[in-house]
């Protein structure tokens, strides 16, 4: 049963324990026992053993008393280093962070997670305050993919990502600004979902990123994403003012409605911009002709995305150019040196460039809504390659100078402000995931959902089970 327990998926927990055929505290004892076994992995920076197990033993009694605490009552759940959680320190993968806190508070979508019984594990593992798109850090050295212990499972979400891999969980949170949830997704072979900005409430907010940050769930189902984003986004939050009226939506309710009569554009390189490794593109190709088989009409398009480079090349670094000046200069030797240096490329740009850039990200999105005047749904790859290596910030075989130049389909939809998901539809040349991305109109992540179900339930992705 142990073992069985593990693979579960979040939604089978649940049907488990109703049933009374399986144990929160079982559940729970199996899965920090497979965290325990795969340490080299370095998923998770803090693992509260204790607190979990007791929170188990509670569920387990209101199970059987017939009174869960809501949706997700006793299903294992971790939490980036990113985000507050009240009595377990936020790091976020920094020296330059004090332990000491005090850590008094819940992120609202934390809150939200343990207020329907959420076993909270520990907090895992990010790049130096999420900066990048692999996961090592000054902090605690280098996240490693279950796939291939020499490649890296992405960032910033990484250790999410790899946990939710490895079966360390079914419920995992990440956190997306430029595409961390979606590149250690694609690279892992699990599903997330970057939702449009404001639908799950945010605090604190990183200023300096504003409406380029997101939360949003990792799992290995898009049942399981369905069922903790309508968690995550269930409620309003006075301490997000930025946060969208649109909290309380049920994502289950059409899971299962199909793509029939769906029109879907189908991006394979942004016109040409982008060199896709061939089997990545094979296998994305591939995917894309599967929804025309479940009903919907898929044609070549380019969408609208020329300005996104230009203008995450001056928000980003400018970003993180604030980040850094509110960090004390003597501890600037503990950081991570990448990180140093393209706070110095952001200390180049001017307030008018800074302004000039959001302006384009607006009139992007201002374009991507006339796009889906037409299409529904947006298909691209969602990554151009398979993982790379760890230790590395770049592939060996491309000529990329930054992170960016090999996530291009991903950063787009943060300056848009758009729903995008990423779901495993293959293996490339070196055996390693391939993922698609699925991008919706703002507020229809729920269309996006049911794409990706409807995809997932024609051709599952299976993993391999062994770790």
């Amino acid at each position: 049963m142990t073992s069985d327990l593990l693979h579960c998926t979040a939604t089978e927990l649940v049907a488990l324990y109703k049933q009374g055929a399986a144990s929160p505290v079982d559940a729970t004892a199996a899965i920090i026992d497979q965290i325990d076994t795969n340490t080299d992995l370095n998923c998770f920076c803090l693992v509260d053993r204790e607190a979990a197990l007791a929170a188990a033993r509670k569920s387990q009694t209101r199970w059987e008393n017939g009174a869960p605490a809501g949706r997700i009552d006793g299903v294992p759940t971790s939490i980036k280093d990113l985000a507050i959680t009240k009595g377990w320190p936020t790091l976020r993968g920094s020296k330059t962070v004090d332990p000491a806190g005090p850590w008094t508070e819940d992120a609202p979508f934390v809150a939200a997670l343990r207020d329907e019984g959420a076993i909270l594990l520990g907090k895992t593992s990010t790049p130096e305050f999420g900066w990048k798109g692999v996961t090592d850090s000054p902090l605690t050295g280098i996240t490693r993919n279950p796939w291939n212990r020499d490649r890296t499972p992405g960032g910033s979400s990484g250790g999410a990502a790899a946990a939710c891999a490895a079966f360390m969980g079914p419920l995992h949170q990440g956190t997306d600004a430029a595409g961390s949830v979606r590149i250690p997704a694609a690279f892992c072979g699990v599903f997330a979902i970057k939702p449009t900005y404001g639908i799950i409430p945010s605090y604190p907010i990183p200023s300096q990123l504003g409406a380029l940050a997101n939360t949003g769930p990792i799992t290995r189902t898009v049942t399981d994403a369905a069922l903790m984003l309508t968690v995550m986004a269930g409620r309003p939050d006075p301490r997000d003012a930025t946060a969208a009226p649109v909290q309380g939506r049920d994502f289950l309710q059409t899971l299962e409605d199909g793509i029939e009569g769906l029109k879907i554009a189908f991006s394979p390189s942004l016109g040409g911009t982008v060199a896709v490794d061939p089997s990545v593109a094979a296998s994305v190709a591939e995917a894309a002709h599967r929804f025309g088989q479940l009903g919907a009409h898929v044609e070549a398009c380019d969408p609208p995305l020329a300005m996104a480079r230009p203008a995450i090349d001056i928000i980003w670094p400018s970003a993180v150019a604030w980040l850094i000046a509110q960090i004390p200069a003597e501890k600037h030797a503990l950081m991570d040196p990448g990180l140093l240096a393209l706070a110095e490329q952001g200390r180049r740009f001017s307030a008018t460039d800074l302004v000039g850039a959001q302006a384009d990200a607006r009139a992007m999105s201002v374009a991507m809504s006339q796009f889906h005047q037409t299409y529904d749904l947006l298909l691209t790859p969602q990554m151009p390659l398979e993982a790379i290596p760890v230790g590395t910030d770049l592939p060996p075989y491309r000529d990329d100078a930054s992170w960016l130049d090999w996530s291009p389909f991903t950063y787009p939809f943060n300056l848009t402000e758009q729903p995008a998901a990423s779901v495993p539809v293959g293996l490339g040349a070196a055996g390693l995931p391939v993922g698609l991305q699925i991008v919706g109109r703002r507020f229809e992540d729920a269309t996006v959902l049911r794409a990706a179900r409807a995809y997932e339930a024609v051709a599952p992705f299976k993993m391999p089970g062994n770790y």
